[in-house]
């Protein structure tokens, strides 16, 4: 009788990594969250307008976006209203991350589709991963 060997079970294979969209025209920031994420091992792109970040959206397909309202181009509200009109989109979990922090605004984001709103001062670079974390679990 051959002598039976012993192997170790195969290693799992990482998980296809998660792709985040981050459309923030500020760059300091952009690249802020973006390492970030990059650290925590996602993929992160950036879009620093609105139209851009429109077109990254369908062209990339991400796992999760974060907008700002206040971009060039087409501010956060119509990209929001493009993702969410767009069946190959409208699934994509979007968290708005702005400093506008006024109830008009947040009413606008949830009624258009968001599905998280921070306020940018309310919150550490790490807390906004932790959000992200909890949407793609």
């Amino acid at each position: 009788m051959p002598d039976k060997k012993i192997t170790k079970p195969k290693e799992k294979t990482p998980v296809e990594k998660k792709t985040i969209l981050i459309i923030e025209d500020d760059n300091f920031l952009s690249n802020m969250y973006r390492t970030k994420l990059e650290l925590e091992g996602y993929v992160a792109l950036t879009a620093t307008n609105g139209e851009i970040g429109l077109k990254t959206a369908k062209e990339k397909r991400p796992n999760l976006i974060l907008l700002d309202i206040i971009i060039p181009k087409m501010n956060g509200f119509e990209v929001l209203e493009g993702i969410k009109s767009d069946k190959n989109l409208k699934n994509i979990p979007v968290i708005m991350l702005t400093n506008l922090g006024q109830k008009d605004d947040i009413k606008k984001s949830f009624k258009l589709g968001a599905d998280e709103y921070l306020i940018k001062a309310h919150f550490l670079p790490s807390e906004v991963v932790e959000k992200v974390k909890k949407f793609l679990k």
